[in-house]
């Protein structure tokens, strides 16, 4: 794996390509972030309580409330992918924070003077950030199992929500290191992501269907990447029968967003050593 150190040269068995290059800095990046979290793996517990209180209480409530039409699927089986998306998406959103913290530090400095690109060091980060929300997947795996969820075990579908998962991650954790690009205050980029996580989450189709919301909301919800990442995995944790089309056009549209999003935060990422 290529070193981030200003000196470092590739080694001989990697292809000289800037494709090649470009993965090799990326994942370079991403092992640094996974390693952080590794040294404090509590963070991940904390942060799954909140999807299980999510499925525990308000699941069940609303589940035998039966306010909420949802079709063919038991209203806990159309929540938990929700739950899952939004259990990604509240992790995300905060992850600019780190790296305004990195810059009191002196670390974005070392990144920016590393041979690394600037978008291998976004992407990085980014993959990093889909990788950390897996974790609280499976734990919302396991709670839906164990409370009757109807989840889908083939392995091409868990395949398929992990990459969800990953997309939709990242594309969030590279908004928000975006916005503390431009913010540069811990605080402030915690107050943004609070603002923002309600408005993402209640605009998707995460705790109720597309369906049932006022036109301008449904508008809203048709750029939101959290209803494109909660479709890709209902239909692949809970919904026997998939749409191909419609699981393409989630994938395509987080795609989208995940390219323009590290487009752009590679484009901001140096502003927040200056």
């Amino acid at each position: 794996m290529r070193s981030l150190a200003p000196a470092a040269r590739p080694v001989a068995w990697v292809s000289p390509t800037r494709f090649g290059t470009f993965l090799i800095d990326t994942a370079a990046i991403a092992d640094i972030e996974i390693r952080k979290v590794l040294h404090d793996p509590y963070e991940l517990v904390q942060r799954a309580v909140q999807p299980v209180l999510w499925l525990l209480i308000f699941g069940e409530v609303m589940s035998a409330a039966r306010a909420i039409p949802t079709g063919n699927l038991p209203y806990l089986d159309f929540l938990a992918p929700g739950v899952l998306a939004q259990s990604a998406l509240f992790s995300a959103i905060f992850y600019g924070i780190t790296v305004v913290w990195e810059r009191d530090l002196g670390i974005v400095q070392r990144y920016l003077v590393s041979p690394a690109s600037r978008t291998a060091l976004v992407a990085g980060k980014a993959l990093a950030a889909g990788l950390r929300a897996l974790t609280q997947a499976f734990i919302v795996y396991v709670v839906a199992l164990l409370i009757g969820v109807h989840v889908l075990l083939d392995p091409l579908r868990i395949v398929g929500v992990a990459l969800a998962v990953i997309l939709g991650s990242g594309a969030f954790a590279m908004f928000s290191l975006s916005i503390a690009a431009l913010i540069k205050n811990r605080d402030r980029v915690m107050g943004f992501g609070q603002l923002m996580t309600m408005p993402l989450f209640f605009a998707s189709s995460a705790i109720y269907p597309v369906a049932l919301m006022p036109s301008w909301l449904q508008a809203i919800s048709a750029v939101n990447p959290l209803t494109y990442m909660v479709g890709a995995t209902r239909a692949l944790m809970v919904t026997p029968d998939i749409d191909p089309a419609a699981i393409a056009l989630d994938f395509g549209v987080l795609s989208i967003w995940v390219i323009v999003l590290m487009l752009i935060a590679a484009r901001l990422y140096p502003r927040v050593a200056v």
